[in-house]
């Protein structure tokens, strides 16, 4: 699905992925977006920031709430800001314009494949806002920037990231990486959550993983 209201580069970006074999579909109004969504079902969206109406945070932020599909962001703004809003928003990549159409037909398949693979039973990495953690490396990926993690590091963002969206207490924590025998105590594992945070800041995600008081850790 192509939002982009600029019908030049919709036309452009449409007649490309055709010639690919894709099935693109333009939106031409860009009122409806949600119900053309829900329609449509796309695999994957293309999405414009400047667009009339409301623009392309609210859009993605709107189809988060119906959808896991992957969302790429295509837009002139170059500001860090606007980078990190889109992801925050929920988009799982960010090409600036303009743009060389051999990079957008590399970034959508590779993004299809690490999506659609992984749905199909391929775990050699776990995958949340445009994270990956590969496993098989034990390191951190975050558009198209890698990083390395320690043994401990990689042990807990593992546990928090298979468990997103619940509430992981420090003792199950510390459980996990006794049982890996990689034990660490209450400071220890303080220390390596703010490493690890350090790490997911310098790929540009803040907020990562949050901190519940007298509960523990969360990964929304």
């Amino acid at each position: 699905m192509i939002i982009e209201d600029d019908e030049k580069i919709s036309q452009i970006m449409y007649e490309h992925l055709k010639k690919w074999k894709f099935h693109p579909f333009a939106a031409n109004d860009f009122e409806t977006l949600e119900q053309q969504f829900l329609t449509l079902k796309p695999d994957l969206v293309l999405l414009d920031i400047n667009l009339p109406v409301y623009d392309g945070f609210y859009w993605c932020h709107k189809f988060r709430q119906l959808s896991k599909v992957p969302i790429i962001f295509i837009s002139s703004r170059t500001e860090n800001m606007d980078i990190v809003m889109a992801m925050n928003m929920g988009g799982d990549d960010f090409i600036q314009k303009p743009f060389s159409l051999e990079v957008l037909t590399a970034k959508i398949n590779a993004i299809l494949r690490r999506t659609y693979t992984y749905q199909k039973g391929n775990h050699d990495y776990i995958e949340h806002k445009g994270l990956i953690l590969n496993m098989n490396k034990g390191s951190i990926t975050y558009l198209d920037f890698e990083l390395d993690l320690t043994k401990n590091e990689y042990q807990i963002l593992f546990l928090l990231m298979k468990k997103k969206e619940t509430i992981v207490t420090r003792d199950e924590i510390m459980q996990a990486l006794w049982e890996s025998e990689n034990f660490i105590d209450d400071n220890t594992l303080t220390v390596n959550i703010a490493r690890l945070r350090r790490k997911l800041e310098e790929l540009g995600l803040t907020d990562f993983i949050e901190t519940k008081k007298r509960q523990g850790y969360i990964i929304p």
